[in-house]
């Protein structure tokens, strides 16, 4: 029985030839259901249709099957696309995965087409595609969906194998190790630190791929932050037209601006800032209704007036998100011609900013806040050092007339919000940032702990002051932002905290009524004792994660109903975010809230949460590989560490000199046999009951490093002790021979075990 199908008015019969035609003449339409439609098979007759698609394949006639059909040697009208550049104007390009260059010819790059309206990608992204080979620009492609990401690119360092071909080391967690046919190496070298394409359809044995891209070798000082850049997909490099949007900006004018050019105003910051976006000023309030009160002022870089909505620059900082922060760099959101110099507050230097006066009581409660858009100049530049010895008294070089008139004033508002943050009571947690020092190498030098300073605690809470007057006023006249939204902890991990402090006689108010202020009293309760750390580190692990949202759910870390980021808007997104929200409600100027980006927020505010996670985990990554380098060459020396990680799989021990992590195996412990009891944060021993919990201090052997993976891993050498209070509720597991010790593989410790923390 013949079939015929109606095609631009011709009908034919289901045969061979029939069906070679139609996948000829609709390259689109290329399916087993696309092909049983046209031809009107159905029941018994898709056999028939089987048969003959089976018999072209089998004669060579015809490839694919799984989704789609096509006729040998011809290029694929929809593929697969993994977006890993940009052009001179900006635009996004791409690659298509599992090319074959000995059947296909040369890979093709395509210029994504009507990439701003149709789903949000960026370079890292794999996207479905309608692929054009041909055009006026070269290969184009139009995204019909974003893909998750499954197979993209890995980085490692390239090893050269006997006869052509070589290896990838893993350099990053949870990653493979791939073989390198001969032919596919992009004539990379030994050590070269290179991105992987995996091959596709890979059954048994290791997986292989081709070289995509030689980064180029690990003996440069930037390539471990260079790893953590590619590992993560940030973007670190602007394009062209960013970059000469950037330069053709000149300098802002005084149109729709308040000349404050002589308020006193100082910037204070890290001594190597190389921007400056907020800057400070205090006096006390004459008005005889508030006796004791204060006038404070922030004034932040007005960044809405150069990077404006729709342009490039403002395309580029949204995909950012925000700068990244490294030991050796700084991956900026904004091109240096804008960040370290038309916005930076420069002193001396005339700049435009939004500021805001914040009139408090004596109390520090505070009464009123207005906006205003200005020109100022920065009369001083401070660092935190410099303006605490010049409040201390001690020698700094600062003017005293800088002393007298604005330091003195500042400290007196201080001790006014001091007060009130007392009585708010935010989450008080004590946990000290360390700050690795490079030498002239791009070596680890050293690992420090910057002293914590009032002038630190200053900036800080006057920055909070702004960012909450900031959500006020927005709310106030109806206009959406984006808001610093932190949740309650979880019921889940309430529980879990409660337990945990059962075993140290600590009580904890219900889920439904706690407030920071509780966990503030548990905190104070151990203050000064062997547990202290040990609550910090917990009670840290049980919040949950600040994000971005449209929707204001309260900051309950800072125990804030309303609170939005407005004073870093040259390294944040969201801060840009609120300044055109501002400009746009108070009708302060050009640069304000587009009606399109309004319909967008929800879409920015988790583009730039994921952004900020991304930063976050390529600078924690980054210390790791830095430290674990710096160890390497201590194998066999003993250290003082800290528990900071209990599994099932062992323990993480950390160095509190260097802020890194190494793991402790749980079959290296000792000839027990360990039981994790995770209400108790132990491993506790079955026979002895001797056990170790976090936070526990320990002597450690470095046993082994790995710097690409940036895993370590100890040998413990101090005795199992015994766990007053331990709830002894052990996950039972089959009681089973002990394994020998086995390698140490930085990824199976570092991506099984580490990546569950």
């Amino acid at each position: 029985m013949a079939k015929r199908a109606r095609t631009d008015g011709e009908t034919r019969s289901l045969s061979r030839e029939a069906v070679l035609r139609f996948l000829a003449e609709n390259p689109g339409r290329a399916t087993k259901r696309d092909l049983a439609k046209a031809f009107g098979v159905k029941g018994d007759e898709r056999y028939v249709l089987k048969d003959i698609l089976a018999d072209l394949q089998s004669e060579g006639l015809l490839e694919g099957g799984r989704k789609s059909y096509r006729r040998p040697g011809e290029l694929p009208t929809v593929g697969v696309l993994e977006i890993r550049a940009r052009d001179a104007d900006g635009g996004l390009l791409a690659d298509p995965t599992g090319w074959d260059e000995d059947e296909r010819g040369p890979r093709p790059r395509f210029a994504l087409r009507g990439a701003s309206s149709g789903p949000a990608v960026g370079i890292g992204d794999r996207v479905l595609a309608e692929l054009t080979y041909e055009g006026d620009a070269g290969p184009s492609a139009k995204v019909i969906r974003k893909l998750e990401r499954r197979t993209a690119r890995a980085i490692g360092i390239f090893r050269k194998t006997p006869g052509g071909g070589g290896r990838v080391e893993p350099v990053e967690r949870r990653q493979l190790e791939y073989m390198i046919p001969p032919g596919a190496t992009r004539d990379a070298e030994d050590g070269d630190l290179v991105e992987v394409e995996p091959a596709e359809h890979q059954r048994r044995g290791l997986p292989t791929g081709s070289i995509a891209d030689v980064i180029g070798s690990m003996a440069t000082e930037r390539a471990i932050s260079t790893i953590a850049l590619h590992a993560h997909s940030i973007p670190h490099v602007f394009p062209q037209a960013v970059m000469a949007e950037a330069e053709r900006a000149g300098s802002a004018t005084m149109e729709d601006r308040d000349d404050w050019r002589d308020l006193a105003l100082v910037t204070i910051d890290p001594r190597d800032a190389k921007d400056h976006d907020d800057a400070v000023h205090a006096k006390p309030d004459e008005d005889p209704a508030n006796p004791g009160g204060h006038i404070v002022t922030v004034a932040i870089a007005d960044v809405s007036w150069y990077v404006r909505p729709g342009t490039k620059l403002d395309a580029e900082a949204r995909l950012r998100g925000n700068s990244v922060y490294f030991p050796d760099r700084v991956v900026p959101m904004l091109p240096e011609r804008i960040s370290n110099d038309l916005c930076s507050l420069r002193e001396g230097v005339d700049r435009p900013a939004l500021a805001v006066r914040m009139v408090f009581d004596a109390q520090g409660q505070k009464r009123t806040h207005t906006f205003f858009r200005i020109m100022m100049r920065s009369h001083a530049k401070l660092s935190y050092e410099e303006a605490q010895a010049a409040i201390d008294g001690r020698d700094n070089g600062v003017a005293p007339a800088i002393v007298e008139a604005v330091l003195r004033p500042l400290w007196a508002a201080y001790g006014a919000l001091v007060s009130a943050r007392s009585d708010r009571q935010p989450l008080d947690l004590d946990l000290p940032e360390r700050k690795i020092l490079l030498n002239g190498e791009g070596q680890v030098d050293r690992v420090v702990v910057p002293d914590r300073l009032d002038a630190h605690r200053l900036i800080e809470e006057m920055m909070i002051q702004a960012n909450v007057a900031a959500a006020e006023t927005l709310e106030r006249y109806k206009q959406a932002l984006i808001y610093r939204a932190h949740d309650t902890p979880s019921l889940a991990k309430m529980e879990s905290l409660r337990d945990f402090l059962r075993t140290l006689d600590l009580p904890l108010a219900k889920s439904g009524n706690l407030r920071p202020a509780h966990f503030n009293g548990i905190l104070k309760a151990v203050r000064g004792t062997e547990h202290e750390s040990l609550v910090n580190e917990v009670v840290l692990r049980s919040q949950s994660q600040a994000n971005y949202s449209p929707e204001n759910i309260g900051h309950f870390g800072l125990n804030l109903m309303r609170y939005a980021h407005f004073t870093s808007p040259i390294r944040r997104y969201a801060d840009l975010v609120v300044h055109r929200a501002l400009v746009k409600a108070l009708r302060l100027g050009a640069g304000g809230m587009t009606q399109v980006e309004e319909e967008e927020l929800e879409k920015t505010a988790d583009e730039i949460s994921q952004a900020e996670r991304r930063a976050m985990a390529a600078e924690r990554d980054t210390v790791d590989r830095l430290i674990a380098q710096h160890l390497a060459g201590r194998l066999g020396e003993e250290f003082e560490g800290r528990i900071t990680g209990v599994t099932r799989a062992g323990l993480f021990v950390r160095l509190p000199s260097y802020g890194a992590d190494g793991f402790v195996p749980i079959s290296t412990l000792g000839r027990d046999y360990f039981h994790y009891d995770e209400a108790a944060h132990t491993l506790v021993g079955e026979r002895t009951r001797l056990g170790y919990r976090l936070g526990d201090t320990v002597e450690v052997k470095l046993v082994e490093a790995a710097p690409l993976s940036g895993a370590m891993r100890f040998e413990m050498l101090t005795e199992a002790r015994e766990l007053p209070g331990t709830t002894a509720s052990f996950h039972k597991a089959r009681p089973r021979a002990r394994r020998p010790d086995r390698p140490f593989r930085a990824k199976n410790v570092a991506g099984k075990v580490r990546g569950k923390r």
